[in-house]
């Protein structure tokens, strides 16, 4: 088993439910084992097309155990974004969920769908701030490792 972390957000209809929602259907996936998650925090939107800078997030972070490898990851994340009625029609636009591997523990790559660790991930407050409730620092982040688990 793999541990990984995930990145929540949501900024369009009852964001809270809809990522307690998340956090019980990655705790749910096949393989996978959720060990912790941060409380959410409400952050301002960031990289936002103009129309939509009003729509604030909530947002919040995960650390998994998967056996899943981090492509069939990925699928089971889009799954779960689409169940909740994430549309991608608009780049950094409005969505219901958003579920995004920041880093998967011993594993670098970079292709057109994903990129590990996330590239972004060190210089957005909103995924920092979470990663630090679960002891994860902007420096694990940037060196592509996980701290030790505590007993």
């Amino acid at each position: 088993m793999a541990r990984a972390v995930i990145a929540l957000g949501s900024n369009l209809g009852h964001r809270a439910e809809q990522l307690k929602d998340a956090l019980a259907a990655l705790a749910s996936l096949r393989e996978t084992r959720l060990v912790a998650h941060s409380p959410l925090i409400e952050t301002e939107p960031m990289d936002v097309p103009e129309a939509f800078r009003a729509l604030r997030f909530l947002n919040g972070a995960a650390l998994i155990e998967t056996a899943l490898g981090p492509k069939a990851l990925l699928d089971e994340l889009n799954r779960l974004e689409a169940a909740a009625g994430r549309v991608r029609s608009v780049r950094n636009g409005p969505r219901p969920l958003d579920l995004d591997i920041i880093l998967y523990e011993g594993v670098r790559c970079q292709s057109a769908r994903l990129t590990l660790p996330h590239p972004r991930a060190h210089l957005r407050p909103f995924v920092l701030e979470p990663l630090a409730a679960l002891g994860i620092s902007r420096e694990d982040v940037l060196a592509n490792r996980l701290p030790s688990p505590t007993p």
